[in-house]
């Protein structure tokens, strides 16, 4: 068979033009009008009619795409940049002890703000290694971060991973933690423009001020209080890497959340390094000093109220707000620091006093050792710094505090400022001549007054007209320094009403008590009817250590805000409530009087109430060197008035008079150590 001659390419060509032309021809020989988009394809029979050609899968993708830029830029040009959240605005006031280091934050976002420049480089420099190491050159966004997230959401899994660290900041400040894609494609256009509009610093300063670590804490600062206890100004660069692994989960990655947890933090802190110096953010020999985790302390409750630091709280509080002018709205708002006068040390010693004392007293096995109460306070001779206070069992069961309110009676304590003003001002005697007393003055058989001893070198009671000097009494008169630490009330009634009731009270509240809680001026006003507070007592005792310098009680040294001081919280001068030497021979009394319960020697010097006043209240108050504390034990019920204290505690040593001296006692030897 003779093989046909192959068609040649300019046939074939034409062969084809034929065919597709006979192919666009319907019934009858009429042409078919050609279609827009083939599809189902002509001219294809079976499955191939369903297959799209190259042109229409280029056409159908080149179409998507700019649906996708148009709806993008439209996105773009109509989601503006939102105000902040209101929560990104809150943030918690901290109150810091005297040595500066965080006591509390208090507020109800645990956050406070700080300026990127008061990060340490270190610590930047491990968050972008762990988030976002092309932070810097990056326009924003993760377009792959993103797809994975969008596709996650679609499987229904979670969304994790991939975000930049300006997203993070876009979500954290401007939307909702919701997962939603409505709400990932806002992100991705704020965080575009953010990234236009605003430098990388910024961000940076944001997101970590923003981001949550866990333990309560948001913001870097609140993180390094609550894991460290320190500002975030003194964290190292380990310390900065354990930070930031807790961005990934503060509570999966916490050490003390279980040991898994531990293994996942030291895996994620040792890779932070790594990936430092993987960047060139930290030297090879700069992480090998870092081969030892760095463990945060155990979990604490950083906005707890609880136990004695609600106490300290509100003085702080109350004691800025009075000098500075802030309302409770103003400080409501939170973002101020405010730094205090209490002593870790001081608080620590005394709290554990008076929970040694109380051991003895048994409310469960004994009715009259219910709704006991203690209450004390120390203050600093020389400048009136409140270091330490007690104001009850805890701060979040009741409310009031013991060391700064009054209606307690201050009793025999208040006696040896009975004393100093019949120093002070004398007496008038019936021949107009003004006669001042001695802590050895006494009243003779007759209850005529008489100067006994010798006065000190210019003493005003050497003053020409004052009464001879008599020889030392018999055995059968009681000198005043006897009477004070007896607490004799026949003789001080006698005293404070030879002296001028009015003059006593005045010396009292130079001396630092309060007029408000001075009682009606009567015969009993001179045995300590008069209800100071536990703070108040100590400030006056604190007087007499001075030398007859009262200064002011104060609880705060300064307030900033944004890293500005506010005003109205410098220290006053102190002011002269007595003559030195009046000061200094009513401490020779009260070391006389302290020796009972201090023990002998003179170091301290102090008075407290006697057996026969403990019916309703007893007191020690009294100074070393250099701290005065006054201590008070009375039992009450809210809203009712004070309760018998006989048999409280039982008899000896824990009784009810004797308690105070004990607190007090084992508390200031503690302190001189």
């Amino acid at each position: 068979m003779t093989a046909q001659p192959r068609p040649s390419r300019s046939r074939r060509r034409a062969t084809g033009r034929t065919t597709r032309a006979a192919g666009d021809t319907g019934r009858g020989g009429h042409r078919r009008k050609r279609r827009w988009l083939d599809y189902p394809r002509r001219g294809r029979s079976g499955p191939r009619r369903w297959i799209p050609s190259w042109r229409l899968v280029s056409a159908a993708l080149l179409a998507c795409a700019v649906a996708l830029a148009g709806l993008a830029t439209a996105v773009y040009l109509y989601v503006d940049i939102p105000d902040q959240n209101a929560e990104v605005r809150q943030e918690a006031n901290v109150y810091y002890w005297a040595d500066g280091s965080h006591m509390v934050s208090v507020g109800a976002v645990n956050r406070r703000n700080v300026p990127l420049s008061q990060v340490p480089r270190p610590v930047r420099d491990a968050v972008i290694a762990a988030e976002n190491a092309d932070f810097y050159s990056d326009s924003g966004v993760s377009v792959g971060g993103m797809a994975r997230a969008v596709v996650n959401m679609v499987r229904g899994r979670e969304t994790q991973g991939g975000s930049t660290i300006t997203q993070q900041y876009v979500k954290n400040t401007y939307l909702t933690q919701d997962q939603t894609l409505s709400r990932k494609v806002q992100e991705l256009a704020i965080a575009l423009k953010l990234d236009h509009r605003t430098s990388k610093d910024d961000i940076l300063q944001g997101y970590l001020n923003t981001s949550w670590f866990g333990r309560g804490a948001y913001g870097i600062q609140a993180a390094s209080n609550a894991y460290y206890g320190v500002d975030v100004g003194r964290l190292n660069a380990s310390q900065g890497a354990f930070l930031a692994a807790l961005l990934k989960g503060g509570n999966a990655f916490d050490p003390f959340q279980g040991e898994k947890q531990r293994h996942r933090a030291e895996k994620r802190w040792a890779w932070i390094l790594d990936r430092q110096v993987e960047l060139g953010m930290m030297t090879r020999e700069e992480r090998a000093r870092y081969t030892e985790f760095p463990t945060p302390r155990r979990h604490t409750r950083a906005t707890s109220l609880g136990g004695q630091t609600g106490y300290l709280v509100d003085l702080a509080r109350r004691y800025v707000e009075k000098r500075t002018g802030l309302t409770d709205a103003q400080l409501e708002r939170g973002g101020y620091q405010i730094h205090t006068t209490f002593e870790k040390d001081a608080m620590r010693r005394l709290g554990r006093s008076v929970r040694d004392a109380l051991r003895e007293v048994h409310p469960d096995r004994r009715e009259k050792d219910r709704h006991v109460q203690i209450g004390a306070a120390s203050v600093r001779p020389g400048d009136g710094a409140v270091v330490a206070v007690h104001g009850g069992a805890d701060a979040l069961r009741q409310f009031s505090n013991n060391a700064d309110t009054g209606g307690v009676p201050a009793g025999s304590v208040f006696k040896p400022f009975v004393l100093a003003a019949a120093m002070q001002y004398g007496v008038d005697t019936e021949n107009g001549r003004v006669a001042r007393f001695l802590p050895d003055s006494y009243y003779d058989a007759t209850g005529d007054f008489r100067t006994g001893g010798v006065p000190a070198p210019g003493s005003p009671t050497a003053a020409p007209g004052s009464p001879s000097l008599a020889p030392a009494p018999s055995a059968d008169v009681v000198t005043l320094r006897q009477a004070l630490i007896a607490s004799g009330d026949v003789t001080f009634r006698r005293l404070g009403a030879d002296t001028g009731l009015k003059r006593v009270r005045q010396l009292a509240v130079d001396a630092g008590m309060l007029r408000d809680s001075m009682a009606p001026l009567n015969k009993e006003f001179p045995l300590g009817t008069s209800s100071p507070s536990a703070i108040r007592v100590a400030t006056a005792y604190a007087t007499l250590a001075d030398g007859g310098t009262r200064h002011e009680p104060y609880s705060v040294t300064k307030v900033l805000r944004e890293g500005r001081a506010l005003p109205g919280l410098s220290r006053e001068r102190g002011s002269r409530a007595m003559a030195e030497l009046v000061a200094t021979q009513t401490t020779s009394v009260l070391r006389d009087a302290a020796a009972d319960t201090t023990g002998p020697g003179g170091r301290f010097a102090g008075m407290s109430t006697s057996e026969r006043e403990t019916q309703r209240v007893a007191w020690f108050a009294g100074y070393g060197d250099d701290l005065a504390t006054a201590v008070t034990l009375f039992r009450a019920e809210p809203g009712k008035a004070l309760l018998p204290l006989a048999g409280t505690g039982g008899k000896g040593r824990a009784s009810a008079q004797r308690l105070p001296g004990r607190i007090w006692t084992t508390y200031m030897e503690a302190m001189a150590r």
